[in-house]
């Protein structure tokens, strides 16, 4: 089939959340739009697996895009999710230490949090942290206590910014892999397959398209393929706890160096969920992802709940769902950054690319679309 040419202003790549609001900020920003994406549906990845968690923005490195990125992002949220009418839940969280040498890590997680401009944080001890979650573990020596963290229903989040990006003139192309492209004429020439394969010159270019990122930033020709990273992934499985959780707030062991730790969860109907945990996956493997749950790592989830949560059993547990998270680090390095990048990093006029957005990304989307709206050439 011949593919149809069409001249178009912007072509995001991607429409996981990210890819959404990018889309959504550049069609509200008047410029015409169309979104491309591979799958037969938005948002079947990162996107749609992970804890539906509105983070505070605890963790990230003073100065960093993720923790620039996920405080302005959360108030963004916070309010579109309030004017939208979409459900969503701000019932904090308890960050739990279970040693002394974690309750001395929790002070210096409060501080750098703070001047990262995080705010509603609160160091108490561990009897409390117990008065407020009666259910914790007499092991727990200490706790921060975000007020600010919260729950919501993500994927009305995204049928919402669909909505509005649709509403503002844009158009979504499900189905529609990025095979190759070039720049020609002051424009970016992107060839789509698909049931209708297209020729698609934007005069601007904006990959999300998150697990794919790096390979489709690969298949545009230009400059910027001579610095592009090594993509890894790392898998992050979920259980389920059957029955009420016996708490109201979300509760966090001591972050690790590949994830925020086995913690629990409270969705918005009340049901408990473990995870994710870390699993590197090899260098060798990529998408598409084996997403299933080794009913076998029970045992290590159940022991790490335990640490603040005594009374549970292994019959509560059960294999739920998995993510996988794209780092742009290896297994021991330190926690990487987003990387967003324009032609002034990279060299090829009219293409920004997205990649690492993992961990806090859903938090901070509507921030990271405004960031790309001003950049995007």
């Amino acid at each position: 089939m011949m593919a149809e040419s069409f001249d178009i202003d912007c072509v995001v790549i991607g429409a996981g959340v990210v890819g959404l609001a990018c889309a959504r900020a550049l069609a509200r920003a008047g410029r015409e739009t169309v979104l491309v994406e591979s799958e037969n549906a938005f948002g079947t990845q990162t996107s749609s697996r992970n804890s539906e968690v509105i983070h505070a923005g605890l963790y990230y490195a003073e100065g960093s895009l993720k923790a620039r990125f996920c405080v302005a992002g959360r108030r963004a949220l916070y309010d579109y999710l309030a004017a939208r009418g979409i459900a969503h839940r701000p019932c904090g969280k308890l960050v739990v230490a279970t040693s002394g040498a974690e309750a001395a890590q929790l002070a210096g997680l409060k501080a750098r949090a703070e001047r990262n401009g995080v705010e509603g944080l609160e160091l108490m001890d561990g009897d409390e942290a117990r008065a407020m979650e009666p259910a914790l573990s007499p092991s727990v020596e200490a706790a921060l206590h975000s007020l600010v963290s919260g729950i919501f229903d993500s994927h009305g989040y995204m049928l919402a910014l669909l909505g509005d990006f649709e509403a503002a003139g844009g158009r979504l192309a499900l189905g529609a892999p990025v095979l190759s492209g070039q720049a020609e004429g002051g424009r970016i020439g992107l060839h789509t397959g698909g049931a209708m394969p297209a020729m698609l010159r934007a005069r601007t270019v904006i990959n999300c398209a998150g697990h794919h990122g790096v390979d489709v930033a690969g298949r545009i020709e230009g400059p910027h393929r001579a610095g592009l990273p090594v993509m890894r992934f790392v898998k992050g499985s979920y259980f389920s706890v059957s029955g009420r959780a016996p708490f109201s707030r979300l509760i966090y062991p001591m972050p690790g160096p590949a994830s925020l730790g086995l913690h629990l969860t409270v969705d918005l109907s009340g049901r408990g969920r473990l995870g994710p945990d870390a699993e590197w996956l090899p260098d060798t493997e990529g998408p598409p992802f084996d997403y299933r749950v080794d009913p076998v790592r029970a045992s290590v989830f159940l022991e790490a709940a335990r640490q603040y949560w005594p009374d549970l059993r292994a019959d509560r547990l059960s294999p739920d769902y998995a993510g996988v998270r794209p780092k742009l680090v290896g297994p021991g390095e330190p926690s990487g950054d987003f990387r967003i990048e324009g032609p002034g990093e990279h060299g090829t006029p009219g293409l920004v690319n997205l990649f690492g957005i993992e961990s806090p990304g859903l938090t901070s989307s509507l921030a990271i679309a405004g960031h790309v709206a001003e950049i995007a050439p």
